[in-house]
């Protein structure tokens, strides 16, 4: 591992424990955090040339607090001349506000720091790009280039979350044990929607982003570390693990998409699998079952298949009911309609699937039309696959998605000219 990667990987675990002790100590999460965000980017100018220091933490909060006492001096200063001209009185030194209590040196605040990035009082948008700002270190601007909007927008975005924690005076505890685990069901779905728009990107040229999905893994190993014992944690964790385990095979080298049944499974990531197929495991056998666990469930059924064709997909498919009653949703009724079709046939799946026609949470979904598409295509139907396939193609905004989509839409039905005898 070079020494450069070897820093940022150092910082990225650093940044939330940082930012923990200076707004533990200070409070004002939003210029501790700016502070913190100018530590980091010295650290990475400095330690790469001089060396990682014996104490990097010590030393990253030395120098983000020196930064926020900058900050505090020049903002104290600006106000305190405001006021002198608007009194017409001398202007008086600035003071330095004194530190508060200062929390254990070995003391963890990555997960008090998630709470507080998904607190309901902000937007799902806020709290993606506060989570990935505060928690995973990453700068404005990259942050800003996973999600394909300007920096000044993101920025704004960003900005506008400090400020409404610091209108609404949230705290920096843990919340109380009533409220602790709604807020932690948003804490996980917010590192699951981090991962889910690194794996398959939702516009753009790329399919995958790998920087939000180590960053989705990273973020989730974390909390499992500190809530070993929630099956929900664990059931993420193994989720990703999972998924993200198919990553090498999703594309060809010309970054064409290789849907999953075609994928050769001598490139999954066998590693990654037998861990999360452990986790998932342990999970199921001693705790409650919740949606992140029969989805990871569900994914360690297709894992362990070594072909396409000897999945067991009678169990995805009872695995997939029994999700739609935990939590259902659209996105779960559209996975239960392809695993219905492979079980009892495509006019099943194309049942259960015209239930979603009239659900507005998806409409005008590309995947909605995908989907159909496929069952169509199982079911014979070529012509209206094709036309399913089209309008999918027309709404993605993923390009190698559209690209697939309209190679599907282009390809000969069986007895068609062209089509080959197979």
């Amino acid at each position: 591992m070079s020494t450069d990667t070897q820093v940022e990987n150092l910082l990225r675990e650093l940044a939330p424990q940082v930012v923990g002790v200076l707004v533990r100590r200070h409070g004002h999460f939003d210029t501790a955090e700016d502070a913190v965000q100018e530590a980091l980017l010295a650290a990475a100018v400095q330690w790469p040339e001089q060396g990682i220091p014996d104490s990097p933490k010590a030393w990253l909060v030395t120098v983000a607090s020196r930064r926020l006492t900058d900050l505090w001096r020049s903002d104290h200063a600006r106000r305190a001349r405001e006021v002198a001209v608007a009194a017409m009185v001398p202007d008086a030194d600035a003071a330095t506000p004194g530190p508060g209590e200062d929390a254990p040196p070995d003391q963890d605040d990555t997960l008090t720091l998630l709470f507080l990035c998904c607190h309901p009082a902000l937007s799902p948008a806020s709290q993606l790009a506060l989570t990935l700002r505060a928690v995973g270190g990453l700068t404005t601007a990259q942050i800003a280039r996973a999600f394909l909007v300007p920096e000044a927008t993101m920025a704004q975005r960003i900005s506008r979350a400090k400020q409404r924690i610091k209108a609404t005076g949230i705290p920096f505890r843990m919340p109380p044990e009533p409220e602790r685990a709604e807020r932690l069901r948003v804490v996980l779905h917010v590192l699951y929607l981090i991962f889910n728009e690194g794996y398959t990107t939702s516009s753009g040229p790329d399919l995958h982003r790998a920087d939000l999905t180590g960053e989705a893994m990273r973020l989730t190993r974390a909390v499992h570390r500190l809530l070993p014992g929630d099956g929900e944690v664990a059931g993420l964790l193994a989720l990703m693990l999972l998924t993200d385990a198919r990553r090498m095979a999703r594309t060809e080298p010309d970054g064409t998409l290789v849907p999953l049944a075609e994928q050769d499974r001598g490139r999954w990531n066998r590693e990654q699998i037998e861990s999360g197929i452990a986790l998932i495991t342990g999970a199921l056998s001693h705790r409650a079952l919740g949606p992140y666990q029969l989805q990871a469930a569900i994914a360690a059924v297709h894992a362990e298949a070594p072909r396409a064709e000897d999945t067991d997909w009678a169990q995805v498919l009872a695995l997939y009911e029994l999700l739609g009653r935990v939590a259902p949703n659209p996105m779960v009724t559209l996975n239960h309609s392809v695993a219905l079709a492979m079980v009892k046939g495509p006019e099943a799946g194309l049942d259960l699937l015209a239930a979603l026609d009239g659900d507005e949470r998806l409409a005008g979904h590309h995947r909605l039309d995908a989907v159909r598409a496929h069952l169509l295509e199982m079911a014979g139907e070529h012509d209206a696959a094709r036309d399913r396939y089209r309008a999918a193609a027309r709404g993605t905004t993923s390009i190698p998605e559209r690209r697939y989509l309209e190679t599907m839409a282009a390809r000969p039905a069986p007895g068609d000219p062209g089509a080959g005898d197979g």
